[in-house]
C-alpha cells in the first residue's frame, strides 16, 4: 500500500467513524475523530467539537433522535491537508405539531482535515444541505405545516429547520445549499485550505 493509499483510507475510516461513534453514543472514540481545535457547523449548534459533543451527549440522554447514514466519499489530498466530500443523510424523529415525524435531508459532509502528529483528524465539519423532507409516521395522521414559517428557511433543509425551530433550537439560516453563493464560498475555502491557506474562523448565528 502507498502512503496516498494509507492516508485516503484512514480519512475513509474517520468519516465512517464519526457516524457511527455519534449515532451510537460512543462519546469517548467519537472525541478522537477530532483535533483539539475542531469546530462543527450544523442547523443547529455551531462551535467547538467538545461543545458539540456535550450537547449531542445530554440530547442523546434524553431521547433526541438524530440519526446518520453515509454514501460514497470523495477525498483530496495535498499533503498534510485533505478535504472530504461524504454523501450523507440526517434523519431527526421528533413530533411537529403534536404528530410525530421523520425528516430526511439529503446533502454532503464537507470536511476539512489535517493530520498532526501522525492522525488525520477533523479541523471543520460544514454540511452542505441539499434536499429534504417531512413524513408523518402514522399514515392516517394529519398535519398542516405554517406555510410563513416553513418560507423562513433555505429549500434545501427547510423541513428539517421547520421541526427543530419547533424543538426551541435557533436554526442557523445561511447554510450552503446544492447551488448558491454560501456553497460557492465554501467551494472557495477548502480549496485555499488545500493550497495552505489558514482557515477563517467559523462564526455561529
Amino acid at each position: 500500500m502507498t502512503d496516498m493509499q494509507a492516508d485516503r483510507l484512514a480519512i475513509r475510516d474517520l468519516v465512517e467513524n464519526w457516524a457511527v461513534w455519534r449515532d451510537a453514543g460512543d462519546w469517548e472514540r467519537f472525541a478522537t475523530v477530532w483535533h483539539d481545535d475542531g469546530w462543527m457547523m450544523a442547523t443547529w449548534f455551531q462551535g467547538p467539537a467538545a461543545d458539540f459533543i456535550k450537547v449531542s451527549r445530554e440530547g442523546f440522554e434524553k431521547g433526541v433522535n438524530i440519526l446518520h447514514f453515509l454514501g460514497g466519499t470523495a477525498i483530496d489530498i495535498a499533503g498534510d491537508r485533505a478535504i472530504a466530500q461524504s454523501k450523507m443523510t440526517i434523519n431527526q424523529r421528533a413530533a411537529v405539531h403534536d404528530v410525530p415525524c421523520d425528516v430526511v435531508c439529503t446533502g454532503r459532509f464537507y470536511d476539512f482535515i489535517e493530520k498532526r502528529s501522525g492522525a488525520w483528524k477533523i479541523v471543520l465539519r460544514q454540511p452542505i444541505y441539499e434536499k429534504d423532507r417531512l413524513d408523518v409516521i402514522d399514515p392516517a395522521a394529519s398535519l398542516s405545516l405554517n406555510p410563513d414559517v416553513l418560507a423562513r428557511f433555505p429549500e434545501g433543509y427547510r423541513h428539517l429547520a421547520y421541526l427543530q425551530d419547533g424543538l426551541g433550537f435557533k436554526v442557523k439560516t445561511t447554510m450552503p445549499g446544492l447551488k448558491g453563493p454560501a456553497v460557492e464560498e465554501l467551494y472557495k475555502r477548502g480549496a485555499g485550505w488545500l493550497s495552505g491557506e489558514a482557515l477563517p474562523a467559523p462564526k455561529a448565528g
